[in-house]
């Protein structure tokens, strides 16, 4: 192994892109676990609590709101619409599509909430609710860092 492959090893430790993918996937796991008896994923049901709210969410609103690409949010909707738990209407702009919830979706939303605060609980529990809030917003502080556009980054990071 190279000098630099070793000293490459570290970087992980300390990269925030990293260690926060961890975080996710180990929380998502968690939320997995707790959801698993209402038949959906933490995704799923974070998808199905975003479409909750409003009646024929675009492609685009939805994946703005929820800080991912298209293509991913596609992928992620299939297996909803399959299932029966969200169905697509026209609207007014006929090159675009909404997304709502099915009768079927929100009887998921219904069963998997007391579970979804079970868990949740159990995170609040573990970190304290003080801890906690100080958590939310510090994630809020490096989202909106990382979600500046992306001009506004590349001026930053040049000017230095």
């Amino acid at each position: 192994m190279s000098h630099n492959a070793t000293s490459y090893q570290g970087i992980n430790t300390e990269d925030c892109c990293f260690n926060l993918r961890k975080v996710t996937r180990a929380v998502t796991q968690f939320y997995d676990r707790h959801l698993e008896p209402a038949g959906i994923r933490a995704t799923q049901f974070t998808l199905l609590l975003t479409l909750s709210a409003a009646t024929g969410k675009t492609l685009t609103d939805m994946a703005e709101g929820l800080v991912m690409d298209r293509t991913t949010l596609t992928r992620n909707l299939k297996p909803l619409e399959r299932e029966g738990l969200i169905t697509t209407l026209k609207l007014a702009d006929k090159r675009t599509k909404g997304y709502v919830l099915t009768e079927k979706g929100r009887a998921a939303i219904e069963k998997g909430v007391p579970l979804w605060h079970k868990a949740q609980q159990q995170i609040v529990g573990q970190l304290g609710a003080e801890r906690y809030g100080r958590l939310l917003e510090e994630l809020k502080l490096v989202r909106s860092f990382a979600n500046m556009p992306k001009m506004a980054r590349i001026k930053d990071f040049t000017s230095k």
